[in-house]
Protein backbone atom coordinates (compact mmCIF):
# COMPACT_ATOMS: atom_id res chain seq x y z
CA UNK A 1 0.00 0.00 0.00
CA UNK A 2 3.05 2.46 1.22
CA UNK A 3 4.32 1.94 -2.41
CA UNK A 4 1.20 2.60 -4.38
CA UNK A 5 0.63 6.07 -2.32
CA UNK A 6 4.15 6.72 -3.27
CA UNK A 7 4.03 5.87 -6.79
CA UNK A 8 0.78 8.10 -7.12
CA UNK A 9 2.93 11.33 -5.20
CA UNK A 10 5.49 10.69 -8.19
CA UNK A 11 2.81 10.83 -10.68
CA UNK A 12 1.18 13.96 -9.47
CA UNK A 13 4.84 16.01 -9.06
CA UNK A 14 6.03 13.99 -12.41
CA UNK A 15 2.73 14.94 -14.32
CA UNK A 16 2.03 18.66 -12.98
CA UNK A 17 5.72 19.30 -13.65
CA UNK A 18 6.90 18.42 -17.25
CA UNK A 19 3.02 18.28 -17.95
CA UNK A 20 -0.16 19.64 -16.87
CA UNK A 21 2.79 23.25 -16.43
CA UNK A 22 3.44 23.37 -19.59
CA UNK A 23 0.04 22.74 -20.65
CA UNK A 24 -1.33 25.53 -17.94
CA UNK A 25 1.00 27.80 -19.20
CA UNK A 26 0.26 27.44 -22.63
CA UNK A 27 -3.15 27.82 -21.84
CA UNK A 28 -2.86 31.29 -19.88
CA UNK A 29 -1.12 32.08 -23.11
CA UNK A 30 -1.19 36.29 -23.47
CA UNK A 31 -2.33 36.27 -20.10
CA UNK A 32 1.47 35.58 -18.88
CA UNK A 33 3.05 37.37 -22.21
CA UNK A 34 1.20 40.83 -20.66
CA UNK A 35 3.79 43.52 -20.33
CA UNK A 36 3.86 47.21 -19.42
CA UNK A 37 5.85 50.59 -20.18
CA UNK A 38 6.21 51.19 -16.28
CA UNK A 39 9.61 52.26 -15.66
CA UNK A 40 9.92 53.01 -11.91
CA UNK A 41 12.56 53.89 -9.44
CA UNK A 42 14.72 50.75 -9.16
CA UNK A 43 17.39 50.28 -6.27
CA UNK A 44 19.32 46.79 -6.78
CA UNK A 45 20.34 45.21 -3.42
CA UNK A 46 23.32 43.31 -3.06
CA UNK A 47 24.27 41.87 -0.07
CA UNK A 48 27.95 40.40 0.13
CA UNK A 49 29.98 38.32 2.16
CA UNK A 50 33.73 37.20 1.10
CA UNK A 51 32.76 37.28 -2.44
CA UNK A 52 36.33 38.86 -3.23
CA UNK A 53 36.32 40.41 -6.63
CA UNK A 54 34.12 38.42 -8.60
CA UNK A 55 31.39 41.66 -6.61
CA UNK A 56 33.07 44.13 -9.43
CA UNK A 57 31.43 42.14 -11.97
CA UNK A 58 27.69 42.00 -10.43
CA UNK A 59 27.56 45.57 -9.63
CA UNK A 60 29.52 46.28 -13.69
CA UNK A 61 26.25 44.48 -14.76
CA UNK A 62 23.67 46.11 -12.99
CA UNK A 63 24.89 49.60 -13.64
CA UNK A 64 25.02 48.68 -17.38
CA UNK A 65 21.27 47.99 -17.49
CA UNK A 66 19.38 48.79 -20.73
CA UNK A 67 17.23 51.00 -18.42
CA UNK A 68 17.37 54.78 -17.37
CA UNK A 69 20.24 55.70 -15.48
CA UNK A 70 18.76 58.50 -13.17
CA UNK A 71 15.78 55.51 -12.21
CA UNK A 72 18.06 52.79 -10.93
CA UNK A 73 20.79 52.66 -8.32
CA UNK A 74 22.28 50.10 -6.90
CA UNK A 75 23.20 49.66 -3.00
CA UNK A 76 25.82 46.43 -1.87
CA UNK A 77 25.41 45.56 1.95
CA UNK A 78 28.37 43.89 3.22
CA UNK A 79 28.49 41.75 6.16
CA UNK A 80 31.56 41.73 7.67
CA UNK A 81 33.22 40.36 4.84
CA UNK A 82 36.98 38.87 5.88
CA UNK A 83 38.42 39.17 2.70
CA UNK A 84 39.40 42.22 -0.24
CA UNK A 85 34.79 41.97 -1.10
CA UNK A 86 34.31 45.75 -0.06
CA UNK A 87 37.80 46.85 -1.42
CA UNK A 88 36.29 45.74 -4.97
CA UNK A 89 32.61 46.48 -4.11
CA UNK A 90 34.01 50.42 -3.55
CA UNK A 91 35.63 50.19 -7.24
CA UNK A 92 32.76 49.05 -9.02
CA UNK A 93 30.66 51.87 -7.26
CA UNK A 94 32.86 54.68 -7.70
CA UNK A 95 32.38 54.02 -11.90
CA UNK A 96 29.44 55.46 -11.51
CA UNK A 97 29.60 58.26 -9.12
CA UNK A 98 25.68 58.85 -7.92
CA UNK A 99 25.00 55.53 -8.78
CA UNK A 100 25.99 53.24 -6.30
CA UNK A 101 26.32 53.09 -2.69
CA UNK A 102 27.80 50.24 -0.56
CA UNK A 103 26.76 50.09 2.88
CA UNK A 104 29.08 48.61 5.48
CA UNK A 105 27.29 46.38 8.97
CA UNK A 106 29.61 47.23 11.94
CA UNK A 107 28.32 43.26 13.46
CA UNK A 108 27.36 40.29 11.12
CA UNK A 109 23.46 40.52 10.66
CA UNK A 110 22.85 37.56 7.95
CA UNK A 111 21.23 37.74 4.74
CA UNK A 112 17.85 38.74 5.49
CA UNK A 113 18.31 41.77 7.80
CA UNK A 114 21.14 43.18 5.80
CA UNK A 115 18.65 43.47 2.98
CA UNK A 116 15.70 45.25 5.42
CA UNK A 117 18.51 47.69 6.34
CA UNK A 118 19.09 48.78 2.50
CA UNK A 119 14.97 48.38 1.83
CA UNK A 120 14.40 51.12 4.49
CA UNK A 121 17.19 53.70 3.25
CA UNK A 122 15.78 53.31 0.13
CA UNK A 123 12.85 55.45 -1.20
CA UNK A 124 12.58 53.46 -4.92
CA UNK A 125 9.38 51.97 -5.60
CA UNK A 126 10.79 48.67 -6.82
CA UNK A 127 13.73 46.60 -4.99
CA UNK A 128 15.34 44.04 -6.93
CA UNK A 129 17.48 41.63 -4.64
CA UNK A 130 20.73 40.29 -6.63
CA UNK A 131 22.75 37.73 -4.71
CA UNK A 132 26.71 38.53 -4.79
CA UNK A 133 27.91 35.52 -7.16
CA UNK A 134 25.43 36.40 -10.17
CA UNK A 135 26.05 38.55 -13.32
CA UNK A 136 22.71 39.88 -14.98
CA UNK A 137 21.68 40.26 -18.71
CA UNK A 138 22.16 44.34 -19.40
CA UNK A 139 18.17 43.50 -20.30
CA UNK A 140 16.99 41.94 -16.97
CA UNK A 141 15.77 44.61 -15.00
CA UNK A 142 13.30 46.52 -17.67
CA UNK A 143 12.27 42.34 -18.50
CA UNK A 144 11.73 42.11 -14.84
CA UNK A 145 9.36 45.56 -14.21
CA UNK A 146 7.97 45.16 -17.61
CA UNK A 147 5.76 42.03 -15.66
CA UNK A 148 4.28 44.03 -12.41
CA UNK A 149 1.11 44.34 -14.86
CA UNK A 150 -1.54 44.90 -11.83
CA UNK A 151 -1.31 46.31 -8.49
CA UNK A 152 -1.55 42.67 -6.81
CA UNK A 153 1.95 41.29 -8.91
CA UNK A 154 4.44 41.82 -5.50
CA UNK A 155 7.49 39.59 -6.80
CA UNK A 156 9.00 38.78 -10.60
CA UNK A 157 11.30 36.66 -10.10
CA UNK A 158 13.82 36.07 -13.32
CA UNK A 159 15.55 32.59 -14.60
CA UNK A 160 19.43 31.64 -13.29
CA UNK A 161 21.33 29.81 -15.32
CA UNK A 162 24.98 28.64 -14.81
CA UNK A 163 27.53 30.27 -15.73
CA UNK A 164 30.68 27.70 -14.71
CA UNK A 165 28.97 24.85 -16.96
CA UNK A 166 31.58 22.83 -18.15
CA UNK A 167 34.43 23.13 -14.69
CA UNK A 168 33.03 19.49 -14.00
CA UNK A 169 30.28 16.85 -14.53
CA UNK A 170 28.94 18.56 -11.39
CA UNK A 171 28.17 21.70 -13.04
CA UNK A 172 27.05 20.12 -16.18
CA UNK A 173 24.65 18.34 -14.01
CA UNK A 174 23.66 21.32 -12.45
CA UNK A 175 23.29 23.46 -15.75
CA UNK A 176 20.84 20.52 -16.91
CA UNK A 177 18.98 20.82 -13.68
CA UNK A 178 18.68 24.76 -13.75
CA UNK A 179 17.54 24.37 -17.75
CA UNK A 180 14.71 22.14 -16.16
CA UNK A 181 14.21 24.16 -13.04
CA UNK A 182 13.31 27.11 -14.79
CA UNK A 183 11.41 25.99 -17.94
CA UNK A 184 9.44 23.19 -16.81
CA UNK A 185 9.52 22.73 -13.08
CA UNK A 186 8.00 26.10 -12.23
CA UNK A 187 5.46 26.22 -14.97
CA UNK A 188 2.20 25.49 -13.01
CA UNK A 189 2.94 28.32 -10.62
CA UNK A 190 4.23 30.18 -13.12
CA UNK A 191 0.93 29.71 -14.99
CA UNK A 192 -1.59 30.81 -11.82
CA UNK A 193 0.77 33.70 -10.50
CA UNK A 194 1.38 31.49 -7.68
CA UNK A 195 5.21 30.85 -7.42
CA UNK A 196 6.41 29.41 -4.32
CA UNK A 197 9.58 30.24 -4.70
CA UNK A 198 11.44 33.22 -6.41
CA UNK A 199 15.59 33.36 -6.13
CA UNK A 200 17.06 35.87 -4.37
CA UNK A 201 20.21 35.72 -7.24
CA UNK A 202 17.32 38.15 -9.37
CA UNK A 203 13.78 38.85 -8.42
CA UNK A 204 12.24 42.29 -8.13
CA UNK A 205 9.58 43.25 -4.95
CA UNK A 206 7.30 46.30 -4.80
CA UNK A 207 9.05 48.10 -2.00
CA UNK A 208 5.93 48.95 -0.13
CA UNK A 209 5.49 45.02 0.42
CA UNK A 210 8.30 44.29 1.40
CA UNK A 211 8.01 47.41 4.22
CA UNK A 212 4.55 45.90 5.20
CA UNK A 213 5.62 42.40 5.75
CA UNK A 214 8.66 43.60 7.34
CA UNK A 215 7.12 42.70 10.76
CA UNK A 216 7.08 38.81 9.54
CA UNK A 217 10.14 38.75 8.26
CA UNK A 218 12.15 40.76 11.05
CA UNK A 219 10.71 37.67 13.36
CA UNK A 220 11.33 34.25 11.79
CA UNK A 221 12.16 31.55 14.05
CA UNK A 222 11.10 27.79 15.02
CA UNK A 223 10.19 27.06 18.45
CA UNK A 224 12.20 30.38 19.70
CA UNK A 225 14.71 29.73 17.67
CA UNK A 226 15.58 32.65 14.72
CA UNK A 227 15.73 31.02 11.15
CA UNK A 228 18.76 32.72 8.98
CA UNK A 229 18.51 30.04 5.77
CA UNK A 230 16.15 29.84 2.78
CA UNK A 231 15.11 33.80 2.98
CA UNK A 232 14.03 33.19 -0.20
CA UNK A 233 11.57 30.87 -0.02
CA UNK A 234 10.24 32.11 2.75
CA UNK A 235 9.76 36.06 1.68
CA UNK A 236 7.99 34.62 -1.31
CA UNK A 237 5.75 32.47 0.94
CA UNK A 238 5.12 35.05 2.69
CA UNK A 239 4.06 37.31 0.41
CA UNK A 240 1.59 34.89 -1.27
CA UNK A 241 -0.09 34.01 1.92
CA UNK A 242 -0.47 38.37 2.48
CA UNK A 243 -2.82 37.57 -0.96
CA UNK A 244 -0.33 38.95 -3.60
CA UNK A 245 0.63 37.49 -6.67
CA UNK A 246 4.06 36.27 -7.96
CA UNK A 247 5.19 35.40 -11.17
CA UNK A 248 8.71 34.83 -12.85
CA UNK A 249 9.18 35.81 -16.34
CA UNK A 250 12.16 33.69 -18.59
CA UNK A 251 12.82 36.89 -20.55
CA UNK A 252 15.11 38.33 -17.43
CA UNK A 253 18.09 36.56 -17.18
CA UNK A 254 21.49 36.09 -14.84
CA UNK A 255 24.14 33.80 -14.54
CA UNK A 256 25.34 32.39 -11.13
CA UNK A 257 28.54 29.93 -10.21
CA UNK A 258 27.16 26.81 -9.40
CA UNK A 259 29.07 24.51 -6.85
CA UNK A 260 32.12 22.59 -8.45
CA UNK A 261 32.77 20.31 -5.59
CA UNK A 262 30.74 17.60 -4.13
CA UNK A 263 31.61 19.64 -0.52
CA UNK A 264 30.24 23.04 -1.90
CA UNK A 265 27.19 21.23 -3.47
CA UNK A 266 25.81 19.15 -0.36
CA UNK A 267 26.48 22.42 1.62
CA UNK A 268 24.12 24.40 -0.49
CA UNK A 269 21.59 21.67 -1.03
CA UNK A 270 21.69 21.25 2.93
CA UNK A 271 20.77 24.60 3.72
CA UNK A 272 17.74 24.04 1.06
CA UNK A 273 16.63 21.04 2.86
CA UNK A 274 16.28 22.86 5.63
CA UNK A 275 14.15 25.86 4.23
CA UNK A 276 11.90 22.77 2.19
CA UNK A 277 10.93 21.42 5.96
CA UNK A 278 10.26 24.69 7.52
CA UNK A 279 8.44 26.45 4.91
CA UNK A 280 6.46 23.59 2.94
CA UNK A 281 5.30 22.39 6.39
CA UNK A 282 4.27 25.99 7.39
CA UNK A 283 2.71 26.87 4.07
CA UNK A 284 0.16 23.80 4.49
CA UNK A 285 -1.40 26.13 6.84
CA UNK A 286 -2.37 29.05 4.00
CA UNK A 287 -1.19 26.86 0.73
CA UNK A 288 -5.60 25.47 0.59
CA UNK A 289 -6.46 29.32 -0.36
CA UNK A 290 -4.53 29.03 -3.71
CA UNK A 291 -5.55 27.48 -6.98
CA UNK A 292 -6.41 23.78 -6.54
CA UNK A 293 -3.93 22.28 -8.42
CA UNK A 294 -1.37 24.84 -7.05
CA UNK A 295 -2.09 23.54 -3.61
CA UNK A 296 -1.95 19.95 -4.86
CA UNK A 297 1.50 20.00 -6.66
CA UNK A 298 2.34 21.90 -3.13
CA UNK A 299 1.09 19.24 -1.03
CA UNK A 300 2.56 16.20 -2.92
CA UNK A 301 6.12 18.01 -3.14
CA UNK A 302 5.93 18.47 0.67
CA UNK A 303 4.98 14.51 1.38
CA UNK A 304 7.52 13.76 -1.28
CA UNK A 305 10.30 15.31 0.80
CA UNK A 306 9.53 12.28 3.35
CA UNK A 307 8.27 9.20 0.98
CA UNK A 308 11.19 9.56 -1.69
CA UNK A 309 14.17 8.75 0.76
CA UNK A 310 12.13 5.60 2.63
CA UNK A 311 11.50 4.81 -0.93
CA UNK A 312 14.88 4.36 -1.81
CA UNK A 313 15.81 2.43 2.08
CA UNK A 314 12.84 -0.17 0.96
CA UNK A 315 14.53 -1.06 -2.20
CA UNK A 316 17.87 -1.45 -0.43
CA UNK A 317 16.14 -3.26 1.51
CA UNK A 318 14.64 -5.36 -0.77
CA UNK A 319 17.53 -5.84 -2.82
CA UNK A 320 15.18 -4.18 -5.76
CA UNK A 321 17.64 -1.02 -5.33
CA UNK A 322 19.60 -1.06 -8.71
CA UNK A 323 16.53 -2.16 -10.98
CA UNK A 324 14.63 0.97 -10.14
CA UNK A 325 17.85 3.21 -10.48
CA UNK A 326 17.99 1.71 -13.81
CA UNK A 327 14.67 3.05 -14.71
CA UNK A 328 15.67 6.44 -12.79
CA UNK A 329 18.56 7.05 -15.14
CA UNK A 330 16.78 6.01 -17.95
CA UNK A 331 14.69 9.03 -17.36
CA UNK A 332 17.54 11.27 -16.62
CA UNK A 333 19.02 10.34 -19.99
CA UNK A 334 15.74 11.05 -21.63
CA UNK A 335 15.50 13.92 -20.07
CA UNK A 336 19.03 14.50 -21.38
CA UNK A 337 18.43 14.42 -24.91
CA UNK A 338 15.65 16.74 -24.51
CA UNK A 339 17.79 19.35 -22.96
CA UNK A 340 20.37 18.67 -26.12
CA UNK A 341 17.72 19.25 -28.48
CA UNK A 342 16.48 22.42 -26.43
CA UNK A 343 20.06 24.22 -26.17
CA UNK A 344 20.92 23.24 -29.50
CA UNK A 345 20.90 26.94 -30.93
CA UNK A 346 22.74 28.14 -28.24
CA UNK A 347 26.42 28.20 -28.50
CA UNK A 348 28.39 25.76 -28.11
CA UNK A 349 30.47 27.04 -24.63
CA UNK A 350 27.12 27.71 -23.16
CA UNK A 351 25.62 23.78 -23.89
CA UNK A 352 27.05 20.92 -21.79
CA UNK A 353 27.26 16.78 -22.17
CA UNK A 354 23.53 16.04 -22.02
CA UNK A 355 24.40 12.23 -20.82
CA UNK A 356 25.61 14.34 -17.27
CA UNK A 357 22.73 14.09 -15.95
CA UNK A 358 22.41 10.92 -15.23
CA UNK A 359 24.92 11.82 -12.58
CA UNK A 360 21.73 12.65 -11.13
CA UNK A 361 20.39 9.45 -10.65
CA UNK A 362 23.33 8.41 -8.02
CA UNK A 363 23.39 12.13 -6.53
CA UNK A 364 19.42 12.44 -5.87
CA UNK A 365 19.11 9.45 -3.75
CA UNK A 366 22.34 10.09 -1.41
CA UNK A 367 21.29 13.85 -1.02
CA UNK A 368 17.91 13.22 -0.16
CA UNK A 369 18.55 10.34 2.27
CA UNK A 370 21.47 11.83 3.89
CA UNK A 371 20.68 15.24 3.74
CA UNK A 372 16.80 15.27 4.58
CA UNK A 373 18.33 13.41 7.79
CA UNK A 374 21.12 16.08 8.64
CA UNK A 375 18.75 19.03 8.07
CA UNK A 376 15.95 18.04 9.93
CA UNK A 377 18.66 17.41 12.62
CA UNK A 378 20.19 21.02 12.05
CA UNK A 379 17.00 23.08 11.40
CA UNK A 380 18.17 25.38 13.96
CA UNK A 381 21.59 25.97 12.45
CA UNK A 382 22.35 29.48 12.26
CA UNK A 383 25.08 28.89 9.57
CA UNK A 384 24.74 29.33 5.61
CA UNK A 385 27.89 26.47 5.70
CA UNK A 386 28.94 28.93 2.37
CA UNK A 387 32.27 31.06 2.58
CA UNK A 388 33.02 30.43 6.04
CA UNK A 389 29.94 32.00 6.89
CA UNK A 390 29.28 32.15 10.96
CA UNK A 391 26.13 32.27 12.68
CA UNK A 392 24.59 35.95 12.62
CA UNK A 393 24.38 38.53 15.10
CA UNK A 394 20.43 38.66 16.64
CA UNK A 395 17.95 40.15 15.02
CA UNK A 396 17.47 42.08 18.72
CA UNK A 397 21.13 43.40 17.60
CA UNK A 398 21.26 44.47 14.69
CA UNK A 399 19.72 47.88 14.83
CA UNK A 400 19.59 50.26 11.47
CA UNK A 401 22.42 52.52 13.21
CA UNK A 402 24.77 49.35 12.91
CA UNK A 403 25.34 49.99 9.24
CA UNK A 404 27.18 52.92 7.60
CA UNK A 405 27.78 54.14 3.82
CA UNK A 406 31.67 53.88 3.00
Amino acid sequence: MAFIVIALLVLIVITNRYLAGTVAVKLAGSRLDRKTDYLPTVDVIIPMFNEGRGIQSTVRSLLGQNYPADRLRVIVVDDCSTDDSLYWARQAADEHPGRAMVIKNKVNVGKRVGIAHAVRRSSAEVIVSVDSDVVVHPDAVRALVARFVDEDIAAVGGRVNVSNPNDNWLTQMQTIKYHFGYGYLKSLERAFQTVMCLSGCLTAYRRHVLLELEPVLENRNLLGVPIKYGEDRFLTRQIVKAGYRTTLTLDANCWTVAPNTLAKYFSQQLRWRRSNFIDYLMGITHIWRANPFVAVHYIALFALQFSYPLVVVLHIFNHTFWEVAAIHTAILLALGAIYRWEVRGLPQEQQVNPWSFAAMGVVMPVSYIVLNVLAFWTLDSGSWETRGHVAPARVADADPGLSVVV
